[in-house]
């Protein structure tokens, strides 16, 4: 029986948390590493955009956003009860993730390319997120409630990105909640598996 098809880049952070929610409902895919340099005919035909990840499935269909991808593995196995977290908390919550703290990122992460505006200014923009982060972990262990959620799995590895881009400035933060939380998602073995290096996918 053929698998589903996964076409990923590791340092993705939208790939990595459609690789964890694949894996955390252990559902079984053909894993192809992409090389932006040089990407898979195959992945432009069923794909215009060309950006990762994009799953199709053995019936063709072809998932080309990584919250479609990490929805539908958890509909075949939610093992980790991920969406039983409030459903309206959690879409609002990764809203704003992909939306305004993205941009304060991007900017933030490449400042050069965005003179407009100070490093300073754009990493209290995304500062903004990251208070109400921290907030949230005041309560509790995840940030819906004691238990992770899609929430948690889909912000991870924006947050990572954000603490790397001064590593020094983001250990003497503020924010000590949430780097507890970070750490917990970033030593998981859920994480650690979907780390692992693979060579980039050849076609033929």
């Amino acid at each position: 029986m053929a698998l589903p098809i996964l076409y990923s880049y590791r340092r993705c952070p939208y790939a990595m948390r459609a690789r964890m929610a694949l894996w955390a409902a252990r559902v079984q895919v053909e894993l192809r590493e992409v090389s932006l340099r040089e990407k898979p005919q195959h992945l432009l035909q069923i794909s215009p955009k060309a950006t990762v990840p994009v799953l199709q499935l053995p019936d063709g269909a072809v998932l080309e956003q990584s919250l479609d991808i990490m929805y539908w593995a958890l509909q075949q196995n939610d093992a980790q009860g991920w969406l039983q977290a409030d459903a309206q908390a959690a879409s609002a919550l990764i809203s704003m993730n992909d939306g305004e703290f993205k941009q304060a990122l991007d900017r933030y992460k490449y400042p050069d390319r965005y003179p407009e505006r100070s490093q300073l200014f754009y990493r209290e923009q995304g500062e903004q997120f990251l208070q109400k982060l921290e907030t949230a972990l005041l309560a509790q262990r995840y940030l819906l409630g004691e238990v992770a959620s899609i929430a948690d799995v889909a912000i991870f590895p924006f947050i990572r990105q954000f603490a790397a881009v001064d590593s020094e400035w983001f250990s003497q933060s503020v924010y000590g909640n949430l780097r507890v939380w970070l750490a917990g998602w970033v030593e998981s073995a859920l994480f650690d598996e979907v780390m692992q290096k693979v060579a980039a996918y050849v076609e033929g």
